[in-house]
C-alpha cells in the first residue's frame, strides 16, 4: 500500500483547519449575542417590572397569529396581568396590505383580556434592529422586556441594548419540531448581521414621525 505524499498530507491539514477557523468565525457573533444576554434573561415571573413588553412579530397563518407567535403574546398577557408591565408595544411586518402582522397581534391580546388602549402597534418592525430602533426613536421606549423565543430573545436584547433600550428577555419555548430547530440555525447566520447592526447602527427601513403611543398609554394608567 503506498503512502500518501506529504504535499498531499499538509493539503488536508491546512483545509480542515481552514474549515475549522471558517466555523469559529461562523459562530462568534452567535457566541456573543448569548454572552452579551445572559444576564438579561427571565422567566415571566422574575421579569423586572417595566412600563412596556415589546412583542416581535413570528408570522400569521391565515391572517392569525402562528404558534410561535401566540407563545410570545401569552407570555406578554402574563407579564400584564402580573402587573409586570402596564403596556405592549406589538411590532412586526405590515408592508402589504393583505398582511397585518401588528393588527392580528392586537386582536389576540384584546382576546385575552389586554385592554385596547394598553396596546401600542409599530407597524414597521420589519427585523429585530428595525423593531429596537423604532421602539427607542418613535415611541420613546427607554425600559422594556422584550417577549420572544427563547433562540431569538438573546439577539433581541443584545440589539435593544445597543439601540438604547433598557432590555430584559423573556424566552418562550415551544414544542421543538422542525421549526424550533431552523429557528435556531438561522439565529446562527442572523447573528452575524446582528454584529453588523450594532456595530454601524443603520437607520431602518422606515423611520417617520415620534409617535405618542406608549407614552398615552402609560399616562392613562397614571391618571
Amino acid at each position: 500500500m503506498r503512502r500518501p505524499r506529504l504535499g498531499t498530507v499538509r493539503a488536508r491539514r491546512r483545509a480542515v483547519q481552514a474549515v475549522t477557523a471558517l466555523c469559529v468565525l461562523a459562530l462568534l457573533p452567535a457566541t456573543w449575542t448569548r454572552v452579551a444576554a445572559a444576564d438579561r434573561l427571565r422567566t415571566t415571573a422574575q421579569a423586572p417590572a417595566a412600563g412596556v413588553a415589546v412583542v416581535f412579530g413570528a408570522g400569521l397563518w391565515d391572517g392569525r397569529p402562528t404558534p410561535y407567535l401566540a407563545a410570545r403574546l401569552d407570555a406578554a398577557v402574563e407579564l400584564y396581568r402580573a402587573g409586570k408591565v402596564r403596556a405592549v408595544l406589538v411590532t412586526g411586518d405590515n408592508s402589504r396590505t393583505e398582511y397585518d402582522e401588528p393588527d392580528a397581534m392586537r386582536t389576540y391580546l384584546t382576546g385575552h383580556g389586554v385592554p385596547d388602549g394598553r396596546i401600542v402597534s409599530d407597524f414597521a418592525g420589519f427585523d429585530t434592529w428595525d423593531s429596537c430602533v423604532r421602539a427607542r426613536e418613535i415611541f420613546g421606549v427607554r425600559r422594556a422586556v422584550l417577549v420572544s423565543q427563547s433562540f431569538h430573545v438573546h439577539r433581541a436584547v443584545t440589539l435593544c441594548r445597543a439601540a438604547g433600550v433598557d432590555a430584559y428577555g423573556v424566552g418562550v419555548d415551544n414544542k421543538h419540531d422542525a421549526t424550533w430547530y431552523y429557528g435556531g440555525v438561522r439565529e446562527v447566520f442572523a447573528a452575524g448581521k446582528a454584529a453588523v447592526d450594532a456595530v454601524f447602527q443603520p437607520r431602518p427601513t422606515f423611520l417617520g414621525p415620534k409617535e405618542e403611543g406608549v407614552s398615552r398609554a402609560l399616562a392613562a394608567l397614571a391618571d
